[in-house]
């Protein structure tokens, strides 16, 4: 009899690539507050929450804002992000992600999404992703960040799985550190030294194959685990 697992994808970096949106409308904000703000900058970001980001960009700005303009420059910066990304569709989907996703599909499998974007629900609308997903945990529905694994566990037992039947891809290392804690499978999208926690690495979906997805539904999480 087959199994059912949980698979928990992360959105940013994962399934689209919004990251460059983010860019933008960052250095957009650090720049009107006087100082400069970098791609490196911003990969340092990744899985984490827009509050943590300012935070974190002000702090390397050396500026101190009162609660109510941090506020406001915050809600800004996601206007402008807004912006940017009003006009995404199908074509931003990362290479062979519908593959996997249509794959889990015709397996049974249970799919949801655990990310920290606030904007996740509209941006898988924009894509046509939407009714892809049985769960959908976003940065409005947690209250703390990755590597926290609030999200994930959220996700699993939306999913009305144990955190032991689920497997989460993501991009960021503090997402791969959240899933780890989780107990959950773990398998990085990106750079193997950066992602270098995770139970696997692939540079992209292009490198998974039918026969892995196969090997994820079919074993135990004890037996999956690298680390």
């Amino acid at each position: 009899m087959q199994q059912t697992k949980g698979f928990i994808f992360d959105l940013d970096g994962v399934i689209v690539d919004t990251a460059k949106y983010h860019f933008l409308a960052w250095r957009s904000l650090a720049n009107q507050l006087g100082f400069d703000f970098t791609e490196n900058d911003n990969e340092k970001l990744k899985g984490i929450s827009r509050v943590k980001s300012l935070e974190m960009i002000l702090e390397w700005g050396n500026i101190t804002l009162p609660e109510e303009e941090f506020n406001k420059q915050m809600a800004l910066k996601n206007e402008e992000y807004l912006a940017h990304i009003s006009d995404m569709n199908a074509s931003e989907i990362l290479p062979d992600v519908e593959k996997t996703l249509e794959y889990l599909k015709n397996k049974q499998q249970k799919i949801a999404l655990g990310s920290a974007s606030k904007n996740a629900s509209p941006i898988l609308e924009r894509v046509g992703l939407l009714d892809t997903f049985k769960v959908i945990v976003d940065g409005n529905a947690v209250t703390k960040g990755k590597p926290n694994p609030e999200v994930f566990l959220k996700g699993a037992k939306g999913l009305d799985l144990n955190p032991e039947a689920c497997i989460v891809f993501e991009d960021s290392i503090s997402g791969i550190q959240a899933a780890n804690k989780a107990n959950m499978i773990s398998i990085g999208i990106g750079d193997s030294k950066v992602l270098h926690e995770a139970d696997y690495v692939f540079k992209d979906f292009t490198e998974i194959s039918e026969a892995f997805i196969n090997k994820l539904i079919e074993n135990e999480n004890a037996t999956l685990k690298q680390n």
